[in-house]
This record gives structure tokens, C-alpha cells and sequence, in this order.
């Protein structure tokens, strides 16, 4: 893993080599994103769609190629199955909106976990306050991974679909989710996938999963911000009304009625992200010409060379240790029993030149369900090495003292 291709990787922080380890929230992009962002500005920023004139053409073609790139990276079926959206969270806002308008009526159920991101949680809680539906919970298991056994308990004539993530961004669980989408498909239950913290590190085949619907963030996968992807099964797409209106989502527009484009532009309202786009591909071809299945294999060592060294620092509890994990791994630090406040560790790592994120990482209800205010977790990407652990190490065990 070439480390020179991400520039941000050599900046100082107080006056000390960077050290980032909070890919969970964003990875750093390599110079052929970088490059591929700037080539489109500087030679193809025209509008696309709408346009006769050639540089709208020329950006129109590459906008659909690199949808192609997308639909393959994922293995959809096809590129009528990817539609773009701003990121994960308007992925799952955009679901929830246009299959509620669709699917659920008063009393109607909808079942997410208890681990979930709140971007898996309130569009969900919305949709509920508008239809009258109801909110269901599966809950964990003894290693903090969904229970998928408890699946059957929750299941009624009224569950209308099921909304999980694929990876839990706290604590960097791989959850159980093919026996999820089989149990519920059995009962013809729809499943969506949360996969923004599985498409950076897993490799992802939509079809082979069988999942319904399945969303992501270009910025999380070494792409630009402002960009996800919503993947959606065909036959279920072609039934779900549009979540905005607007130019290009449209195929005629009248006072009296208007009429909505083919799939996938009727999900994709205004001019898109067409040079994000563009960079999107590279940071997928650069993830490729790597390989996804050595990514995968080399995170995986490293994480477990994470939790082992966490594990020889006095004090340090960490949350479902020894579980399949997918590049995270959140921790506490105690003293006497007392817990040394998350925040305080994070705040002294980031003086030795560490990043790590601390808090509640969107995902109140399990630190509910744990009885913290917060953990710190720190999350490995593709360029990390165990120099990184390390000094992460090295450096929580002065933080910790400090604070004892």
C-alpha cells in the first residue's frame, strides 16, 4: 500500500507526523481522485443531459460511465440500479421517503437494529411520525452483533421493510446480515443495507447479497464528499415515486400533470455531482488495481494487531473484542473503575499528533444500551501499518496517565 499517494499523510500536527486514524468518518483521497477531479474541471465542465454542444456530450458520457463503474464495483445487475445521491445519509433519507409514499400505511412496521447510525434510524422515525407507523428494534447479541435469531419475534403481517447496516460504524462489527435478507426474504420482506462503512474494506456484490437496496459514501471509499450512491433492485425502483422534484427527474411537465423520466433519473433531481462522479471512478479504479480481497486480508491482520496491542495498555476495555470486524475498533479507558472521559483521551492523542474520533459517533442508542456517554474509536483504512498502531499505543498510555 503506497502511502505517497496520499498527500494529507504527510502533514504535521503539532509539530508531529500525522497519524489519522479516523477513516471510519472520512479516508484520505490519493492523488489519481485528485487528479481525475481536477482533469474533469479543467477539460469537461459543462452541464450534462441537457446539452447539444460537445463539452456537455463529452461530460455527459464520462457522468455515465462512471455510473457503469459504480454498478460494477457494486455488482448490480445494471447501471439503471445506481442512482447518485449527496451520501449515504440522503441515500437512506431518499428510501425512506419514497417507500413510505409507496409501501406504508397506518400501522404499518418497520424494523432497524439497535446499533444502527441515527441516518438509519430517523429518516425511519420520520416516516413513522408521518404514517402512524410503528419503529421496531432487533436487538444485539452477548458479542454486541445483531441478533438475527430474534428476526423471527419481531415479524408480523404489518413489517413492511427491514434497514441495517452491514457494518456497525462504532464498533466495527461485520453483522449477520445474509441470514437477515434470507429470513426476511422468505416472508417477501424487503432489506436495505447501510454499507457505508462495508464498501471501504468488503468486497461488496449486491446480487450475491440479495439485498434490496443498498447505500454508500463516495468520501468513506477514498472518493469526494457530497457524493453516495442509493442501489436499488429494478422491479423495486420502477415502483417507488421520486423523493424531489425538479429538472432531469422529469420526462414532461405540464400545469395539469406531470410525467417522471426512466430509472435512474427520476430519483436525481438537478444537475448532479458529474465531476464528483468522475473522481468516484478513479478512487474505484485506484481500490481495484490494489484489490479488494487484498485490502480486506491486510485490514483484517491489522486490525487484529489493533485490539492486541489495545489490550496490553492498563485500563482499556474494548467493545466486542474478537468479533469479524471490518476496520474499526471503539474503546474505553478506566482507572480504578472510573472512566477516563473519551473526549479527554481524544483531545490528548490529537496533541501527540493522533486522530481518533470520541463521542457517541451517531449512534446514541447504543451507548444508551452500553451506559456510556462516548467511546474512542479508532478506525483503519488501506494505508495505515502497524507504525500507526504503535504510535497510537505509545501515545494513549501517556494520555492515560495524565489523566489518572
Amino acid at each position: 500500500m503506497n502511502r505517497e499517494d496520499f498527500p494529507l499523510l504527510s502533514e504535521l500536527v503539532y509539530g508531529k507526523l500525522l497519524v489519522y486514524l479516523d477513516n471510519a468518518a472520512t479516508t484520505q483521497k490519493p492523488r489519481q481522485m485528485l487528479d481525475a477531479m481536477t482533469d474533469a474541471y479543467l477539460h469537461r465542465n459543462a452541464n450534462i443531459h441537457r446539452g447539444v454542444h460537445h463539452l456537455s456530450q463529452v461530460a455527459t458520457e464520462k457522468h455515465e460511465q462512471a455510473r457503469q463503474r459504480v454498478a460494477d464495483f457494486l455488482g448490480a445487475r445494471s447501471a439503471k440500479e445506481i442512482v447518485f445521491t449527496k451520501g449515504t445519509t440522503d441515500s437512506l433519507n431518499m428510501l425512506a421517503f419514497s417507500f413510505g409514499e409507496a409501501f406504508v400505511r397506518e400501522g404499518d412496521e418497520i424494523i432497524v437494529s439497535q446499533s444502527e447510525h441515527h441516518s438509519n434510524i430517523v429518516p425511519w422515525q420520520m416516516l413513522c411520525e408521518r404514517k402512524n407507523a410503528r419503529l421496531r428494534v432487533l436487538p444485539l447479541d452477548d458479542s454486541l452483533r445483531i441478533d438475527a435469531s430474534q428476526l423471527e419475534n419481531l415479524f408480523n403481517e404489518r413489517t413492511r421493510i427491514i434497514s441495517v447496516a452491514h457494518v456497525s460504524n462504532v464498533l466495527g462489527c461485520i453483522e449477520p446480515v445474509e441470514e437477515i435478507i434470507r429470513i426476511a426474504h422468505s416472508r417477501n420482506i424487503p432489506v436495505c443495507i447501510d454499507g457505508a462503512q462495508s464498501a471501504p474494506h468488503l468486497p461488496i456484490d449486491v446480487q450475491a447479497l440479495d439485498c434490496d437496496f443498498y447505500a454508500c459514501s463516495a468520501h468513506k471509499m477514498y472518493g469526494p464528499t457530497g457524493l453516495g450512491v442509493l442501489y436499488g433492485k429494478e422491479q423495486w425502483l420502477e415502483q417507488l415515486p421520486p423523493a424531489e422534484g425538479g429538472g432531469e427527474m422529469i420526462e414532461h411537465v405540464r400545469f395539469d400533470k406531470t410525467t417522471y423520466n426512466q430509472l435512474p433519473y427520476k430519483f436525481e433531481a438537478g444537475t448532479p455531482d458529474f465531476i464528483g462522479s468522475c473522481a468516484f471512478a478513479a478512487a474505484l479504479d485506484y481500490l481495484d488495481f490494489i484489490g479488494r480481497k487484498q485490502i480486506c486480508e491486510y485490514e483484517n491482520s491489522l486490525t487484529a494487531y489493533l485490539e492486541n496491542r489495545l489490550a496490553e495498555v492498563e485500563g482499556v476495555r474494548i467493545y466486542s473484542r474478537g468479533t469479524e470486524k471490518a476496520g474499526a475498533v471503539s474503546f474505553n479507558v478506566y482507572h480504578d473503575d472510573r472512566l477516563l472521559h473519551p473526549f479527554d483521551i481524544g483531545t490528548l492523542l490529537d496533541r501527540q499528533g493522533i486522530a481518533v474520533r470520541t463521542g457517541h459517533h451517531c449512534a446514541e442508542p447504543l451507548m444508551d444500551y452500553l451506559g456510556i456517554p462516548g467511546t474512542v474509536r479508532a478506525s483503519l483504512a488501506l494505508y495505515n501499518d502497524r507504525q500507526d498502531v504503535d504510535a497510537l499505543i505509545k501515545a494513549l498510555r501517556i494520555a492515560a496517565e495524565m489523566l489518572r
